[in-house]
């Protein structure tokens, strides 16, 4: 994120409302907007997210606050949002001029090579993971654009030539 910051001028990226607690370093405001369950559900209720879901089992909640994003865009500000395959489609269902687009691995087994290879996540987790990617990558088709990640430079220069609209 912090190259297409560098490289797109006036770049907007959307800062996610989140009801979970902040972990160390993070900032509000500028990672999340941690709310209370209160307020997230007061977000809901006066339709002010673009998409939101429960995360977890309902342990916490995450969301797009819709108006910054509306703004940024009326503004004619290149936007980002990053989100999940239902919050892509609730957000084209609002923004149905936004542009999507999927990053999508080289291949099945890069996706396994880099969820493995961190070690950082336990066999049940990595095999939700790989659940949730085999749902996703199936619905790629969905999406306007498809980039593969095969080699990050490569991935971020396209990205940046349809922020800018090169």
């Amino acid at each position: 994120m912090r190259r297409l910051r560098d490289e797109v001028d006036g770049l907007f990226f959307s800062v996610s409302a989140t009801t979970r607690d902040p972990r160390p370093g993070e900032v509000d405001g500028v990672d999340y907007h941690f709310v209370t369950a209160e307020e997230f559900q007061r977000l809901i209720d006066t339709d002010a997210l673009l998409e939101w879901a429960d995360i977890h089992g309902g342990l916490q909640r995450s969301g797009t606050p819709a108006a910054p994003v509306r703004e940024a865009m009326e503004a004619g500000r290149p936007t980002l949002i990053e989100v999940d395959l239902a919050g892509a489609r609730a957000i084209k269902a609002a923004l149905p001029q936004a542009l999507t687009v999927f990053l999508a691995p080289p291949s099945w087994e890069a996706l396994v090579d880099r969820l493995t290879g961190r070690g950082t996540e336990s066999e049940p987790v990595i095999a939700r993971r790989l659940e949730t990617a085999t749902v996703e990558m199936a619905a790629q088709t969905d999406f306007d654009v498809v980039i593969v990640n095969d080699q990050l430079e490569n991935a971020c220069a396209k990205l940046v030539s349809l922020l800018v609209g090169r």
